[in-house]
C-alpha cells in the first residue's frame, strides 16, 4: 500500500464525511476505500475514524493526524501541479481572489474570451472584499485597488485610473440639500462603510482644490444612521433616499445613468491609480499565471489603459 495514497484516502473520507462520496471523488469503490483505511489504521495501531450506519467522524487521533498531514499533502499537490505545468501549453487551476467590483467590471467582461483562448486553464475565482494573504490562502494571484500590498509581491496596474463619487438620490437632495464642500457632510446623513479586513469605518477621501495642498488627499470621518460592509446595500440605501454614500464610480455608473442617483462634490474627487494584479515574486511564474498576466496586459491596452510601472500613490486608497 502506498503511504501517500492511504493518507489521501483518509483525508478524502474525513473531508466528505462519507466513504461513498470520498470513493466517488477518488474514483474507487467504497469497499476498496474502506480496506485502504483499515490497513492504515492497522499500520498505525490506532483508530482514525468513528463509523456508524449514518455518518463517519474523526476520533481524537484522527483529528490530530488530519491537522498534521493536510498541509504536507497540500504542498505536495501544489508541487506536482507545478511540475505538470512545465509543458508547452498552460494548464491547471488558477486561483484568483478579487473584490466584488473587480468581478463585475473586469473579470466578467473578459471571462469568456480568456477561457476560450486557454481551455486547459481552469479558473477558481474567490470574490472577497477583504484583504487576502495569497500565500497563506493558496491563491496564485489577486486583484485589488491601491492597497497596502503584501511584501514580496509583483504588482501590475490594470484598467487605468478610477474615481470615487459621492452620490445620493434626487429625493434626498431635494429634502436635505446638496453639500457644496466636503466639510458640509457633517450636516448630512452619510451611509458609512465598515472595512471587512480591519473592521474600521472608512474615512471619506478628498483632494484639496487649491493652495499649497492642491492635489493632496485628506480624510473626513463622516457620520450617519446606517453602517454597512456591503457596497450594493449602501447603493440601495442611497437610492431609497436614506442618505448619501461614497463608492467607486464604476459601482454607481448604472444608477447614475438611470437617474436614480446624482453626484455631488465632483471638484474634490479627481481620478487616482486603479487596480493592481499582484502575485508572489519569490515563486517562479507558472505558465497558467503567465498567460493570465499577458492577457490582462492585452486587455488593458485594448481598453486604453495600458499598464505602467507601479509607483507610490499620493492617495492612501482603502479597499472597498
Amino acid at each position: 500500500m502506498r503511504d501517500d495514497y492511504a493518507l489521501r484516502a483518509f483525508r478524502a473520507i474525513a473531508e466528505y464525511g462519507s466513504f461513498t462520496r470520498a470513493a466517488a471523488a477518488l474514483d474507487v469503490t467504497a469497499s476498496a476505500l474502506s480496506q485502504t483505511l483499515q490497513q492504515l489504521e492497522n499500520q498505525l495501531g490506532t483508530r482514525l475514524l468513528q463509523r456508524t450506519t449514518r455518518q463517519v467522524g474523526l476520533t481524537e487521533a484522527g483529528s490530530d493526524m488530519l491537522q498534521r498531514i493536510a498541509p504536507a499533502l497540500n504542498e505536495l499537490d501544489l508541487a506536482m501541479d507545478a511540475i505538470r505545468q512545465h509543458g508547452d501549453r498552460p494548464r491547471g487551476t488558477l486561483r484568483l481572489t478579487v473584490p466584488n467590483v473587480v468581478a463585475q467590471s473586469i473579470i466578467e467582461p473578459v471571462l469568456g474570451e480568456f477561457m476560450a483562448r486557454w481551455p486547459d486553464v481552469q479558473l477558481d475565482i474567490h470574490v472577497d472584499n477583504g484583504l487576502t494573504d495569497l500565500i497563506a490562502e493558496g491563491f496564485d494571484a489577486g486583484i485589488r485597488l491601491g492597497e497596502r500590498l503584501q511584501r514580496d509581491m509583483v504588482a501590475i496596474p490594470i484598467g487605468g485610473s478610477v474615481r470615487s463619487v459621492v452620490v445620493g438620490s434626487p429625493a434626498y437632495f431635494e429634502r436635505c440639500g446638496r453639500p457644496k464642500e466636503p466639510k458640509d457632510l457633517q450636516s448630512h446623513n452619510c451611509i458609512k462603510f465598515r472595512q471587512i479586513s480591519s473592521g474600521a469605518i472608512y474615512r471619506w477621501e478628498f483632494a484639496h482644490r487649491s493652495g499649497a495642498q492642491k492635489g493632496r488627499w485628506y480624510e473626513i470621518a463622516v457620520d450617519g444612521s446606517l453602517t454597512v460592509n456591503d457596497i450594493p446595500l449602501a447603493m440601495r440605501a442611497a437610492e431609497d433616499g436614506i442618505g448619501i454614500t461614497c463608492v467607486l464610480e464604476v459601482s454607481a455608473r448604472a444608477a447614475l445613468d438611470a437617474g436614480r442617483l446624482e453626484r455631488v462634490l465632483e471638484p474634490w474627487l479627481p481620478p487616482y491609480e486603479g487596480f493592481y494584479l499582484y502575485y508572489p515574486s519569490r515563486f517562479q511564474v507558472a505558465p497558467k499565471l503567465r498567460v493570465f498576466i499577458d492577457f490582462m496586459r492585452e486587455w488593458s491596452a485594448r481598453s486604453g489603459a495600458a499598464p505602467k510601472h507601479r509607483s507610490n500613490a499620493s492617495r492612501n486608497a482603502n479597499q472597498r
